[in-house]
């Protein structure tokens, strides 16, 4: 990764998942799975620290990761706020009023959702399983849901709990049952 990064680059969320691993991995599965946009718009965003939404696809190297990279994921920072605040009302616009959005981030903390909520209102889904589990946990049901063809369960979050229990630990995949893993070490 470190070698196509210094050189032709390589795709966001192919870097996102050799950064993260199973969490991102997961969203990506499961965003590609279940994207199901407008003809005209982007079916897959990914929220950057100051580059605002991204296609997935687009092919960064490690300048211009870097750029986008050293900002704050803070509401309260202008340099993250602003970029995605113009993004997602691009989105909007390009989706027209019957489409909803589906949040795969974080719910938990406002870093995700304040400024989210402030363009989509009621329109900002998120999957209610989410609720008390970690970034892993979140990773690891999507890969499941992703490969079972099956979707979540969508609530919209400015009425949602966002707060809760944690669940019960998903069972353990049989040794050598995903896939994704020998991607992450090619």
């Amino acid at each position: 990764m470190g070698t196509r990064l210094r050189g032709e680059g390589a795709p966001l969320g192919e870097i996102f998942s050799f950064i993260s691993g199973l969490y991102f991995r997961g969203k990506l599965a499961y965003a590609r799975a279940f994207a199901d946009p407008p003809a005209r718009a982007p079916g897959i965003a990914v929220i950057t620290a100051s580059g605002g939404l991204v296609s997935p696809d687009e092919i960064f190297t490690i300048t211009r990761l870097r750029r986008i990279s050293t900002v704050a994921i803070d509401p309260a920072e202008a340099r993250y706020r602003i970029p995605l605040l113009r993004d997602a009302q691009q989105l909007l616009d390009t989706i027209g009023s019957g489409c909803e959005v589906v949040l795969l981030g974080s719910i938990a903390t406002s870093k995700y959702v304040e400024p989210l909520l402030s363009v989509f209102g009621d329109r900002l889904l998120f999957p209610a399983e989410f609720v008390g589990r970690g970034d892993m946990s979140r990773g690891g049901l999507m890969l499941r849901c992703q490969r079972a063809g099956i979707q979540l369960n969508y609530v919209a979050i400015s009425n949602a709990v966002r707060h809760g229990a944690r669940p019960p630990r998903l069972a353990k995949l049989a040794r050598g049952s995903d896939p994704g893993r020998a991607a992450d070490r090619a």
